[in-house]
């Protein structure tokens, strides 16, 4: 669709343009609306209007001319798969691959290689079927992805209400000296740089608890359970703490490889509703460890 006009009926006066328009554009989503409103691509009554916010009015027509990009276009990509059965599938994301298309992603992406093969299920965001949880681009590890409406619905339940367990491997810069931790320090956008998150006072409350693994000469091998879901939370958690991600291209000095790796997950199956547990194979470039001998969480106690 290159170019549409829509008139507003009476059950959709007072909804946001950019609403309305997600509403009647098929597979768009709001932030592609978005900026399409704001780039002078939306009129309202053959008015130019760049406001999202806008309310809009019945018998008001709204004009759309800007042209739409399909939002996922299968790829053939090699994604290690985990696990798979009729309602999930779970796969070892590489470090570098993007999950699902956003701004300034051209393709590519682990959600396009997916679907080649695969119908996963929509939600508020076309762009991300089947997505209940994100990894960074640069984060490699364990990433569960729908398959299912009921999958996706208990899935995105259960992280909302912290049921699902998380584990990751990092190595941090600098030696830390206790073995065991828990960061509590609220994260939120840094308002002098959109793109990077921080500690701030106005930030939500967020949680990582950390056992240290090993020490090397000028680094630290840690497993990390983030209690919170917060944008980059172990990144930040780990740098306002003084010990950043080995490689972390935006909170530490970069590298080749950023040591952060989902490693472990567990949940509650959205069919069977009992609790399983995968893992992720770690990459080569992470130090020498009996990686197999690290408890999950809840059988420390059990051990000792």
């Amino acid at each position: 669709m290159e170019a549409a006009e829509f008139e507003v009926k009476e059950n959709e006066a007072g909804l946001r343009l950019d609403l309305f328009l997600v509403g009647r554009l098929h597979g768009v989503s709001r932030s592609e609306v978005k900026r399409a409103i704001e780039g002078g691509f939306v009129s309202i009554s053959a008015s130019p209007c760049r406001q999202p916010a806008r309310r809009v009015r019945a018998g008001e027509r709204v004009g759309w001319a800007a042209p739409v990009r399909p939002l996922l276009t299968p790829h053939e990509i090699p994604i290690p798969i985990i696990h798979e059965d009729d309602e999930i599938v779970v796969v070892n994301k590489p470090a570098g691959m993007v999950v699902h298309p956003g701004a300034g992603t051209d393709g590519g992406t682990l959600v396009e290689g997916l679907i080649r093969s695969r119908t996963l299920p929509v939600d508020d965001d076309p762009a991300r079927p089947g997505i209940v949880h994100r990894l960074d681009k640069e984060t490699s590890g364990i990433l569960v992805v729908a398959k299912t409406e009921q999958a996706l619905s208990r899935l995105k339940a259960q992280f909302a209400a912290r049921e699902v367990t998380k584990i990751y491997l990092g190595l941090v810069e600098g030696r830390i000296e206790e073995d065991e931790g828990l960061i509590d320090a609220p994260v939120g956008r840094d308002p002098a740089r959109p793109r990077v998150m921080g500690v701030t006072p106005n930030g939500r409350p967020a949680q990582t608890a950390f056992n240290v693994l090993s020490r090397l000469s000028a680094a630290t091998l840690l497993s990390l359970q983030p209690r919170t879901g917060r944008t980059h939370q172990l990144r930040v958690h780990l740098r306002y703490i003084g010990h950043p991600i080995v490689g972390d291209p935006l909170y530490g000095e970069g590298g080749e490889h950023m040591y952060l790796h989902a490693w472990r997950i567990s949940f509650l199956h959205p069919k069977t509703g009992k609790r399983v547990r995968f893992e992720a194979m770690i990459p080569p470039w992470f130090p020498t460890h009996p990686y197999e001998e690290v408890p999950w969480p809840g059988e420390q106690a059990a051990r000792r």
